[in-house]
């Protein structure tokens, strides 16, 4: 088969769509959409360099530049203890593990956040209609909420593990892990 000019153009015209919808582009941010969003206001902000100094690299690409890691990279996923998953970019609680749940996606995945800890906006990024979600306190980026999740909400909070850190649940009792506290349902 020969290619005609024709044809030449059309799958330059697919290929320069493809590039502006972000085809296959989804591990990262396109610049020129989050240099194009509007400045938000947040308890605790920092300049660029400021916060390219105090994370690592992968977790100032997901905090700060709404990169996604690559799913089952981060061993978070996996985590099973008790306990609390914080903001890797200012340390406030956001989800506890008692609404983790293992949603076979290879990200941490929650069916609720802790009360105030986090904050949402609209994501029109590579031309879907997703909701972002992001630290109250300092905007991170963390990832994405579905409503494809288990009951009681019906919602799951997808989140890079790159934006979080864990810390387990103080052990005061052995026989204590029955009487562990739970979110109501």
């Amino acid at each position: 088969m020969s290619l005609s000019r024709r044809h030449l153009l059309g799958l330059g015209g697919m290929a320069a769509a493809a590039g502006v919808l972000g085809i296959g582009a989804c591990s990262r941010a396109a610049p020129a959409a989050a240099e194009a969003a509007p400045a938000r206001r947040f308890e605790i902000m920092r300049s660029d360099a400021q916060w390219k100094q105090q994370l690592a690299p992968a977790q100032y690409a997901v905090l700060r530049q709404q990169a996604t890691e690559r799913a089952g990279s981060s061993p978070l996923d996996r985590e099973k203890r008790r306990g609390t998953f914080h903001c890797a970019g200012c340390a406030l609680p956001l989800f506890s593990s008692s609404t983790k749940f293992d949603s076979g996606t290879g990200w941490p995945s929650f069916w609720a956040p802790l009360h105030d800890a986090v904050g949402e906006q609209r994501d029109t990024l590579f031309g879907m209609v997703r909701v972002e979600i992001h630290c109250r306190r300092c905007g991170g980026h963390l990832g994405h909420v579905f409503n494809d999740g288990p009951r009681p909400t019906g919602l799951r909070y997808c989140m890079n593990g790159a934006a979080l850190t864990f810390e387990p649940a103080a052990r005061t009792d052995a026989n204590d892990a029955g009487s562990a506290w739970r979110v109501p349902v």
